[in-house]
């Protein structure tokens, strides 16, 4: 009995699940962020071939 309460308050393994839900928040976060950089970056450097030419 004393095994199955123990098992019931081990919460090792809730806070793996949260650090693991946080580490994917912040990389999906990081590519939406490196996503909109490359595109205005890539717009920047079209808009500069232009006036080059």
């Amino acid at each position: 009995m004393s095994t199955v309460k123990n098992f019931i308050r081990e919460d090792n393994g809730v806070t793996a699940i949260e650090y693991g839900l946080i580490a994917a928040l912040i990389a999906v976060v990081i590519i939406a962020a490196i996503t909109l950089v490359g595109t205005n970056l890539s717009a920047k450097f079209q808009y500069i071939a232009t006036k080059l030419t």
